[in-house]
C-alpha cells in the first residue's frame, strides 16, 4: 500500500509548488486585467477571453497531462510543462495585440499548466492513503499561499516595471516547475500492478514464442500487433470508471460547480475598483482570498481526516460549494472595502475547503488506480466552464451596465452543483434501503415457505399415525 510519509512529503512539497505556479499564477492574471483593458482599449467580454484560454487550456489538456505521466513519466510531463508555460509568459511581455496574448499567455501557458497539474496532483494520491486529505490539504494549499503572496508582489511589478516586465519575471519564476518535476519519483504500489493485462503476462505466451522473442528485434511485425493489443487493453482499463454512474453525476456537477467559481477570480478585482476600492485594496482583497484559501485548504484536509467526519466526507463537499454559492448571490450587495473582506474570508475559506476535496472526492468514487486518469478527466471537464463563463459574465456586464446578473448566475450554479449531488446521495440511499427491504421480505418468506413445508410434513405424519392408531383401536373393540 502507499507508504503514507516519507518521501511522500517531498511530493507533496513539489505539488504545493506546482499549485502556486499553476493556479496561483492564473488567478494573478486577474491583476493584469485593468492593465490589458486599458492598453489595448477592449471591452470587458474581450479582454475575458485571455484569463478563459489560460482556465480552458489549463482543464482541456489535463487528460494529455495524465496520459503523458501514465505512459512516459510524471517528471517528464511536468519538466516539459514548464518550459511551455514559461515560454508562454515570456512570449506574452511581447505582446502587440490580445490575439497575441490568446495564443500566448492562453493556449502555450495553460497547455504548459495541463502538463504539470493533474500528474503531480495524482502523485500525491499514489503516497497517501490515512492521511489522502490532509496531504491534499496542504499540497493544494499552494493555490492560496501563492495568490496571498503573488497578488501584491504582481501589483508591485506592475508599477515598476510596467505589466510587460512583470509577465517575463513571472516567466522566469514559472521555471521551477522543472525543479517540481524532478522531485517526482515514481512508485509502484500492489493496485497498479493489478490492472496489467494479461497480454504481459509470461504465461500467457507458449514456451517456443518466449525463445523467439528473445532473438526477434523490437520492430519486428509481431511485437507491434501484440504492443497495439497491449496498448488498447490498457487505455481501455485505464477509462472503463467512465461508465460508473457515481463519477457521471460528480462530473455533472463539477460542470456547474466550475460555471459558478471560475468568474469570480477574473471579476474581484475589476468590480472593487468599480464600487470606489483602489488599487492596492483590491489586490489586498485577492490576497485575502487566497491566504484564507490555504487555511481552507488545510483545515478542512485535517478535519476530514478525523475518523468523526471521514464517514461524511461527501457532504463536507456538498456544504462547501453550497456555501461559496451563498457568498456569490451576496457580493452584488457588497459595495465597500470593509464589506467586501469578510466575503472574501468566507468565499476564500469554503473555495479552498472544496479544492481539497475533489481528488479525495474522485478517488472515493474510482479508487487509486484510476486516479491520475479520473483528475485528468475531471479537470477536463472544468475546461469548458472555465472558458465560457469570464466571458458570458464579461458579456453580462457590458450589457446590463453592472456585476449583479453575473454573480447572481454564478452563485445559483454552485448551488445548483452541490443540490445535484445530494439528491444523487439521496436516491442512492433510497435504493440500498428498498434493496434491503426486498431482499429481507424475500428471506421472510423463503423463512416462512420453509417453516411451512417442514410444519405440513409433521402434521401430515401425525394425520398418519392418528389414522393408524384409531384403525387399531377399534378392530380391538370390535373383537372385544
Amino acid at each position: 500500500g502507499p507508504p503514507d510519509g516519507g518521501w511522500g512529503w517531498m511530493i507533496v512539497a513539489g505539488c504545493f509548488l506546482v499549485t502556486i505556479c499553476t493556479r496561483a499564477v492564473t488567478r494573478c492574471i486577474s491583476i493584469f486585467f485593468v492593465e490589458f483593458q486599458a492598453y489595448f482599449g477592449q471591452d470587458y467580454a474581450r479582454t475575458a477571453w485571455i484569463h478563459s484560454i489560460v482556465d480552458c487550456a489549463t482543464m482541456l489538456c489535463a487528460p494529455l497531462g495524465s496520459l503523458i505521466s501514465n505512459h512516459v513519466s510524471c517528471q517528464v510531463g511536468i519538466m516539459l510543462g514548464g518550459l511551455l508555460a514559461s515560454s508562454g509568459l515570456i512570449l506574452s511581455s511581447f505582446a502587440t495585440s490580445l490575439e497575441h496574448l490568446y495564443l500566448s499567455l492562453g493556449v502555450l501557458t495553460g497547455l504548459g499548466f495541463a502538463l504539470c497539474y493533474s500528474p503531480a496532483i495524482a502523485m500525491v494520491g499514489k503516497y497517501f492513503n490515512k492521511r489522502k486529505a490532509l496531504a491534499y490539504g496542504i499540497a493544494m494549499s499552494g493555490s492560496g499561499i501563492g495568490t496571498f503572496i503573488l497578488a501584491p508582489v504582481v501589483q508591485l511589478l506592475i508599477e515598476q516595471f510596467s505589466w510587460r516586465g512583470a509577465l517575463l519575471i513571472l516567466g522566469g519564476f514559472v521555471l521551477n516547475l522543472c525543479v517540481c518535476g524532478a522531485l517526482m519519483r515514481p512508485i509502484s504500489l500492489k493496485e497498479d500492478r493489478k490492472t496489467v493485462p494479461e497480454f504481459f503476462e509470461q504465461d500467457h505466451i507458449p514456451e517456443t514464442e518466449k525463445q523467439d522473442l528473445k532473438r526477434i528485434s523490437v520492430c519486428s511485425p509481431l511485437i507491434k500487433v501484440w504492443s497495439r493489443e497491449c496498448l488498447c487493453y490498457c487505455s481501455w482499463k485505464e477509462y472503463d470508471f467512465l461508465l460508473m454512474p457515481g463519477f457521471m453525476v460528480l462530473a455533472v456537477s463539477v460542470l456547474f460547480m466550475a460555471y459558478g467559481c471560475s468568474p469570480l477570480f477574473v471579476y474581484l478585482v475589476p468590480y472593487a475598483l468599480s464600487v470606489g476600492v483602489s488599487h492596492h485594496q483590491a489586490a489586498f482583497l485577492m490576497s485575502i482570498l487566497g491566504v484564507i484559501d490555504i487555511v481552507g485548504n488545510i483545515t478542512f484536509g485535517w478535519l476530514t481526516d478525523r475518523r468523526c467526519l471521514k464517514k461524511h466526507r461527501y457532504f463536507c463537499y456538498l456544504f462547501a460549494v453550497g456555501m461559496d454559492g451563498l457568498c456569490c448571490l451576496f457580493l452584488p450587495v457588497l459595495q465597500n472595502f470593509p464589506l467586501l473582506v469578510p466575503f472574501s474570508f468566507t468565499f476564500g475559506y469554503f473555495d479552498g475547503a472544496y479544492v481539497t476535496l475533489i481528488p479525495v472526492m474522485t478517488a472515493d468514487v474510482v479508487g487509486t488506480s484510476s486516479l491520475s486518469s479520473a483528475l485528468g478527466v475531471v479537470y477536463f471537464l472544468h475546461a469548458i466552464p472555465y472558458l465560457v463563463s469570464p466571458p458570458v459574465a464579461g458579456w453580462l456586464v457590458d450589457t446590463t451596465g453592472s456585476y449583479t446578473a453575473s454573480f447572481l448566475l454564478c452563485g445559483f450554479s454552485m448551488i445548483f452543483s452541490s443540490m445535484l449531488l445530494c439528491f444523487a446521495r439521496l436516491a442512492k440511499k433510497i435504493k440500498r434501503t428498498h434493496l434491503r427491504s426486498l431482499t429481507s421480505d424475500r428471506g421472510m418468506k423463503q423463512h416462512m415457505w420453509t417453516n411451512g413445508a417442514i410444519a405440513y410434513s409433521v402434521t401430515a405424519e401425525l394425520d398418519q399415525k392418528d389414522v393408524e392408531f384409531l384403525a387399531v383401536d377399534t378392530n380391538s373393540c370390535s373383537n372385544r
